[in-house]
């Protein structure tokens, strides 16, 4: 998906965010040697829509931007990124909050949603008050062909050039996007798997990256809301490194979305499109 960057005003300064990591001390048992380590941070990001409290999300404090653009379209409340007029972000601390404007269509369309979300980093449907919501009518893709074997050869291993936090202290997913010449181009990581593929999808649209003949990747287990997520941004080609859902498979195949698991010893196993619909 290509789009118009949304205008977002920068964070203020006198109110950021903790750092994504901090160092801890912790001691052995029976406690006889103490030592210090660094451990991902997290904080509760408030989102508001035209002044209207929406959700309250356990995010790790880096490319919140990002990720606030990408859940607005991964969460079906704005169709493309120019119904975002404005965002701010404040805050102290642990406790950070966002002003979203868009506009008055998107704005409309999340009133009928009739949704309160009270989100948390392991669930990505949390508040969603009806199974017309949690399994919501998209748009079938139109179709592309599978990458090539070659450029999923050593990707666990590639990847990790975008995995910094996840290297330096643990307990974080990433998602990373690799473009139509099998080029990894960006990576966000987040204490939340869906978070952390919301900030892809939204630094892909802030950056006027193409998705066209591309592919996401996570490092996840791959769940119905991450299915969600990349239809709604228009990719067309998921990779999990964690086995996919029967019922993330079964939304693969009926939306034409590609969808590989790339086990840890074994190859690449496509379970969308199935062998029998292949050409």
């Amino acid at each position: 998906m290509n789009a118009k960057r949304p205008a977002c005003a920068a964070p203020a300064l006198e109110t950021p965010a903790p750092a994504a990591s901090q160092t801890y001390s912790y001691s052995d048992l029976p406690r006889e040697e103490s030592a210090s380590t660094a451990l991902a941070e997290e904080v509760a990001l408030a989102i508001a829509y035209n002044g209207i409290s929406q959700a309250v999300m356990l995010v790790t404090p880096t490319d919140l931007e990002d990720f606030i653009v990408g859940f607005s379209l991964g969460s079906g409340i704005i169709a493309d990124a120019s119904d975002i007029y404005d965002l701010q972000l404040s805050g102290t601390g642990s406790a950070q909050y966002a002003q979203v404007t868009i506009a008055n269509r998107a704005f409309w369309n999340l009133k009928q949603q009739r949704r309160q979300l009270a989100g948390t980093s392991g669930c990505g449907l949390c508040g969603v008050e009806a199974v017309e919501q949690a399994l919501p009518d998209l748009k079938v893709l139109p179709g592309a062909p599978l990458p090539p074997a070659a450029w999923l050869e050593g990707l666990r291993q590639r990847i990790g050039a975008f995995q910094p936090l996840g290297q330096h202290c643990g307990a974080v997913h990433a998602a990373v996007f690799m473009n139509a010449r099998g080029e990894l181009l960006l990576g966000r990581e987040d204490i939340g798997r869906h978070n952390a593929l919301d900030k892809l999808i939204g630094g892909l649209l802030r950056q006027n990256i193409s998705t066209t003949g591309g592919l996401a990747i996570v490092t996840s287990r791959c769940s119905l809301e991450l299915i969600q997520k990349v239809l709604r941004a228009g990719i067309q080609t998921l990779v999990s490194l964690s086995a996919p859902t029967g019922l993330a498979v079964q939304w693969a195949r009926r939306h034409n979305l590609n969808l590989i698991h790339l086990p840890q010893k074994n190859a690449p196993r496509v379970y969308s499109p199935a062998m029998e619909n292949q050409a």
